[in-house]
């Protein structure tokens, strides 16, 4: 059965990595949410996608250049561009809204730019997964295949899912199904594929490699469908509204 991952919460209906986004994901029943984490100055772990605050709140600067206190104050932008109610959330805050339910998580380490990481983000994501007692219902995540082998050092049993894009394949001339080969050489247990990349030969590469399947971001009726068809274990999306509906049919 295809699991439905809420993509930053649902930004798609609600204020991304927001409180309230996850706290509606759960409602909704989704199986799975879906976040990123950067690491502020004072080594905070903030949940944000963008190395930058100004896309999603009304802030400024580097997220490494602020504190949890200065992140704190920032208001993320609401679907419609316009400051919302809601703050840049902590991981702990976010674990703590979703300790009480069964959904799972995937949590995405970013770094400060795409050739770069942060120094401990990565322990300091899985003392707080231990510590919120969710180690068995999280994977972590990451494009930079450093990440999943410092998450493997760390803590060997953990679930780790390599994330590849289209713009990683296509200049490398490689068939798609080589990216589970990639994935497998890091060691993860799962590979989060942009769906685009799905094929038949994909799917039967991962089965052979008994990892764990998931596309992302799936938005379109047509594309869950189809994605669904071909039997893929996690559908991440930003409208996991329509997604569960799809399912439930």
């Amino acid at each position: 059965m295809t699991r439905i991952a809420a993509h930053r919460g649902g930004s798609a209906l609600w204020p991304e990595n927001s409180l309230l986004a996850f706290r509606s994901a759960i409602a909704l029943g989704c199986d799975l949410l879906e976040l990123d984490v950067h690491q502020g100055r004072d080594g905070v772990v903030a949940v944000i996608h963008d190395a930058t605050v100004e896309r999603t709140t009304d802030g400024r600067g580097a997220v490494a250049s602020l504190t949890a206190a200065d992140l704190r104050g920032l208001r993320l932008r609401g679907l419609d561009g316009t400051s919302s109610a809601e703050h840049v959330p902590t991981l702990e805050e976010v674990l703590a809204a979703v300790a009480p339910s069964p959904a799972g998580l995937l949590i995405e380490v970013k770094g400060p730019s795409p050739a770069e990481r942060y120094d401990e983000l990565e322990e300091r994501v899985l003392a707080a997964v231990t510590a919120a007692g969710l180690q068995a219902r999280a994977t972590i995540m990451a494009f930079d295949p450093r990440v999943i082998v410092r998450v493997r050092e760390l803590l060997p049993r953990m679930r780790t899912s390599f994330l590849v894009d289209r713009a990683a394949v296509e200049p490398a001339g490689v068939p798609p199904e080589v990216t589970i080969d990639w994935a497998r050489e890091t060691g993860a247990t799962d590979v989060g594929l942009q769906y685009s990349l799905l094929n038949e030969r994909v799917v039967a590469a991962a089965r052979a490699a008994s990892l764990t399947l998931g596309v992302w971001t799936v938005n379109e009726e047509s594309a869950m469908r189809r994605m669904l068809a071909l039997g893929v274990d996690v559908l991440t999306t930003d409208r996991p509204d329509l997604a569960r509906r799809i399912v439930a049919r």
